[in-house]
């Protein structure tokens, strides 16, 4: 039987939250989630400070693969914290899949 090799977690460290103050911090790694069809317009799709899940433009973050275990004890660790935990780090349940404005963005019709 092959053994199933994981793929690195990856996260984004902010480097430029300008327009979103709220959303972004600068300074502070993100998780990542894969999504090709944002990427084909420049963009990176994050979970923010909301919890969820947004598409922001990529030259806003650095890009971290991570080992699987650095993610796991980010993502443990910030719940330890309790009502200071840094939301950003806990994986989205149900992602709702928004983009903030931009190329992605649908308008109707």
């Amino acid at each position: 039987m092959r053994s199933r090799v994981a793929r690195p977690a990856v996260f984004g460290v902010c480097t430029d939250n300008r327009g979103y103050p709220a959303s972004l911090e600068v300074g502070k790694l993100y998780p990542v989630i894969p999504d090709a069809e944002a990427a084909k317009h420049g963009y990176i799709r994050v979970i923010d400070e909301s919890g969820e899940d947004y598409g922001y433009a990529a030259e806003r973050f650095f890009v971290l693969p991570v080992p699987e275990v650095l993610a796991k004890a980010l993502s443990a660790h910030s719940g330890a914290r309790g009502r200071q935990a840094n939301r950003a780090l806990q994986p989205a349940v149900a992602s709702r899949r928004r983009l903030s404005p931009g190329p992605l963005a649908r308008t109707p019709g």
